[in-house]
């Protein structure tokens, strides 16, 4: 890996701004290798060089990928005045520049990617990409084969376009049903506006997969965990 300023490690690790963080090496608070450290453009190798901040070692981590069950009540962002974050949830993270990939709806459960590798976060968000998101969901309202039908034609949901074509997987058909339901878009509140283009109101939803990563079903909502290497691989 490639040597990095011992302030940029340290920042990058949610040590403090880089200000701060100059400000505790100048304090003697920082030692590399054992050794006190007073100058912050000091070179480290952040595989193998021991850093320490108050005696505390200071592990680095470029890349972070965490798969969250996100419950219902928690927003997707970074921060938010008012209510917990998927952010926030991430107890054993790293870095202080983690995201979520997309937005799942404040009530809305199920899948949601937290990291810090933008790249793949524009690959799986471009429209262009037509990444496949599976969702569950509980409806008010008898789903029948003339709403698959309507849904893979694409739907009218007040925008300029119809939708792209949706498949739509009937589980249990009667007053509540139950479905699920794979798009290739993320528009704002798509499932919820595309049931309402029907007459019919989502009682209940989570998302179940989002291209190659799928929800780990051992994953209580709220809880989480780092992709596998195949995972990662996969995506």
């Amino acid at each position: 890996m490639t040597r990095i300023r011992l302030d940029k490690f340290l920042a990058e690790m949610g040590i403090g701004t880089r200000s701060q963080v100059k400000n505790s090496i100048r304090g003697q608070a920082v030692s590399v290798n054992g050794e006190v450290i007073r100058q912050a453009d000091v070179k480290v190798d952040p595989e193998h060089d021991l850093v320490e901040f108050q005696g505390q070692r200071v592990a680095y981590a470029a890349l972070e990928y965490y798969m969250l069950n996100k419950p219902a009540g928690v927003v997707s962002a970074v921060t938010d005045t008012v209510d917990t974050t998927v952010v926030e949830l991430i107890k054993t993270k790293l870095r202080k520049d983690l995201f979520p990939v997309g937005r799942l709806d404040k009530d809305t459960e199920g899948l949601l990617l937290i990291t810090n590798d933008g790249p793949l976060a524009s690959r799986l968000l471009s429209p262009k990409k037509h990444v496949e998101k599976v969702y569950y969901a509980r409806i008010e309202g008898c789903v029948t084969e003339r709403e698959v039908a309507q849904f893979a034609a694409g739907m009218d949901i007040g925008e300029e376009k119809l939708t792209l074509p949706a498949r739509l997987t009937i589980l249990d058909s009667g007053p509540r049903s139950e479905i699920t339901l794979a798009i290739t878009e993320g528009k704002f509140h798509q499932v919820k506006r595309m049931f309402y283009a029907v007459g019919m109101e989502v009682l209940y939803l989570k998302r179940l997969s989002m291209g190659s990563l799928t929800l780990d079903p051992a994953l209580e909502p709220g809880e989480y965990r780092e992709l596998t290497q195949e995972e990662l691989r996969m995506l």
